[in-house]
């Protein structure tokens, strides 16, 4: 079980790495990706992503080093809930092709988050 852990951990964190980094720190790539982020407020869009990396870090890194393990758990929570609202802001706009990945994150962090609990 520890080993399926840490490979859906390391797919989230590549996951959450790539659409938070492009979040951040790539707006123009960011917004030929999703058309949803040309309608939303710059800072907010760069604030997601910054939550996600810092999400990501949270999924690896504490359980890695073990120290204060019981942050990973935390950082899939909480993942898991920005995934959560991303689905319902996808049903506002009538997005629905889009809530797939979402519900596929939102599985794989809730996974982690179980698992390390």
């Amino acid at each position: 079980m520890n080993i399926a852990l840490w490979i859906v951990q390391g797919l989230l964190g590549a996951g959450f790495i790539f659409s938070g980094w492009m979040k951040a720190f790539l707006p123009v790539q960011a917004a030929a990706s999703w058309p949803w982020v040309k309608d939303v407020p710059r800072g907010f869009v760069s604030f997601i992503g910054i939550a996600e990396l810092i999400g990501a870090l949270g999924l690896i890194a504490p359980q890695a080093t073990n120290v204060a393990p019981v942050l990973t758990p935390m950082a899939a929570i909480g993942l898991a809930a920005i995934v959560l609202f991303g689905a319902v802001f996808h049903v506002m706009r009538k997005e629905y092709r889009e809530i797939g990945v979402n519900i596929v994150f939102m599985a794989l962090a809730l996974f982690v988050a179980i698992g390390r609990l």
